[in-house]
């Protein structure tokens, strides 16, 4: 498993500022209005009722989603937006795959490059670690949360799951992009207690990073991209232990 999935499943669990919640209020609004391009119907369009399902989890007023949907089908005016991505390296050679949203390419690239450069990592080329990664849905839970782990990969897979993995504390669902949403929704219906469900760019193979000097560059840089109002998602081919994580985790 990636450790950027535990850190995510860590930070889920800590208090939001006002202020961060308001940034991911605004990250959320633009994929619903990038979404709502494909028309405003969340019953025939998955992406947009992924994006609105998210925007509900984090408890995003209606009026913000509606607002966000109408902008995206043309009802209301609205900044032309741009999808992106960028690629590059964190401490210790970690591939890092930026997924951003824009309204000036310029801008944007020259705010990336700035992190990058000022938190030990590099911006590289298009295409240097992209192919390091697969789009998939993905789903985690907590083992603790499952009666019975076995019998629960069993019906993962019978739903349509690729695969179910079991790293330390945590179950790994990984579903084809097609299947996310029904997999998602069925196993909410059965009250399992679904920590992350999102469709994202997992990596192939992860590299397994234990000094904890360099776990925590790798965690600035990724958190200093993420607080960037133009960046969506920020995927790394790491792995750390959940004990460092959870140790760093009560620092930060």
């Amino acid at each position: 498993m990636a450790g950027h999935s535990k850190w995510a499943n860590i930070k889920h669990k800590k208090a939001r500022s006002d202020e961060r919640r308001g940034k991911e209020f605004t990250k959320i609004a633009k994929e619903i209005m990038i979404s709502a391009r494909s028309g405003g119907d969340i019953e025939t369009n998955p992406k947009l009722k992924l994006m609105v399902q998210k925007a509900k989890a984090v408890n995003m007023p209606s009026e913000n989603i509606n607002r966000a949907i109408k902008k995206g089908t043309g009802e209301l005016e609205s900044e032309i937006l741009e999808e992106l991505s960028y690629e590059g390296y964190a401490p210790g050679g970690i591939a890092v795959l930026l997924e951003l949203t824009t309204d000036n390419r310029n801008r944007t690239a020259s705010d990336i490059r700035h992190i990058f450069a000022k938190n030990n990592g590099n911006l590289g080329e298009s295409g240097c670690v992209a192919w390091m990664f697969k789009r998939v849905g993905l789903i985690t839970l907590r083992a603790k949360s499952i009666e019975n782990i076995d019998d629960f990969m069993l019906q993962a897979i019978d739903l349509g799951a690729e695969d179910v993995r079991e790293d330390e504390d945590l179950i790994e669902v990984i579903a084809p992009p097609d299947r996310f949403l029904d997999i998602k929704e069925r196993l909410e219906q059965e009250n399992f207690a679904l920590e992350i469900a999102d469709i994202v760019m997992l990596p192939e193979n992860t590299v397994a990073v234990e000094d904890e000097t360099t776990v925590e560059m790798i965690i600035h840089l990724i958190e200093t991209l993420e607080d960037h109002d133009d960046v969506q998602n920020v995927y790394a081919n790491f792995s750390v232990s959940a004990s460092l994580l959870e140790k760093l985790a009560k620092t930060t």
